[in-house]
């Protein structure tokens, strides 16, 4: 049995937002849907004694998340198979406890509360780095969660676990029926006596090794997927800032995260904490194996 796509959902704006790309994406793929809700009130209160009819806020503002989440879900895709359930823990606990039985997992850039304002909520950056699958952050421009774009992009790492973000991107992008970029970035050892410039010998050496670790990771994938057209891109600096500007024309931005052994859960580098701050589009994290 093939597990489901799950989201998670606190009933902010963004969590809306996500359910609502989470939809779509469970339809492109088939997939079924579980909608997430994490709420403590039942663990700390637990049921009350209560001398009048009124029901406890938390409660009833449960009830609503899901009841809401439930019915935008059925408009967007009636065919569409949703489960809906509250969980009594942490919310990135929660999840990255649903992720052991996920497809993927889904959430939103920013939540309720005293953090709303930050550039991404502490949860869905947990959730990121913590997760056992693929998860997606859904950030960014309307044009580019609508996507619109019709293209997905995708960082390039060097190794051979570096194919598997780049199967799941090429997966994304045979399922929107859109291109490919692949993006690896370099860097050459600046010239001692001139901090500003790069020897032109060593530049060109450098970019060839960036060339040949593209193509080497995109023949080990791209004979699963075919019909999917890939574009290449071999850019000289930091790459934490080469993907920034391919995600402005983007639906996806796909990145791979590395487990650690020293620790649990993923390691995020300065490129995906890079990405899910600040891209345009949403940002895909893909842990390696």
């Amino acid at each position: 049995m093939e597990f489901p796509l799950v989201v998670g959902v606190d009933g902010s704006d963004g969590s809306l937002v996500a359910l609502a790309w989470a939809v779509e994406e469970a339809a492109r793929f088939g997939l079924s849907l579980r909608v997430v809700h994490a709420s403590l009130w039942e663990r700390y209160e637990g049921p009350v004694p209560s001398f009048n009819d009124e029901r406890p806020a938390d409660e009833l503002m449960t009830e609503r998340v899901i009841a809401v989440a439930r019915q935008r879900a059925g408009q967007l895709h009636p065919d569409v198979q949703v489960d809906a359930v509250t969980v009594p823990r942490d919310a990135a606990d929660a999840l990255v406890d649903e992720s052991r039985k996920a497809a993927a997992l889904v959430t939103g850039s920013s939540g309720r509360g005293v953090l709303r304002g930050m550039l991404l909520g502490s949860v869905s950056l947990a959730v990121a780095g913590r997760a056992h699958c693929p998860v997606t952050v859904v950030r960014g421009e309307e044009r580019n969660i609508r996507g619109t774009a019709h293209k997905v992009v995708v960082g390039v790492e060097e190794g051979e676990e570096a194919a598997t973000a780049v199967r799941f991107a090429l997966r994304e992008a045979e399922g929107r029926g859109c291109e490919v970029e692949a993006v690896r970035a370099w860097r050459a050892p600046q010239q001692p006596t001139d901090p500003l410039t790069v020897l032109d010998e060593s530049a060109r050496v450098y970019a060839e090794q960036a060339t040949d670790v593209l193509e080497e990771v995109l023949d080990a994938a791209q004979s699963e997927y075919p019909q999917v057209t890939i574009r290449r891109t071999v850019v000289e600096g930091p790459a934490h800032k080469a993907l920034l500007q391919p995600s402005a024309d983007a639906d996806l931005l796909v990145l791979g995260a590395s487990r650690r052994h020293d620790h649990r859960g993923l390691h995020l580098g300065r490129v995906s904490h890079t990405a899910l701050h600040h891209a345009a589009c949403p940002v895909a994290v893909v842990p390696h194996g």
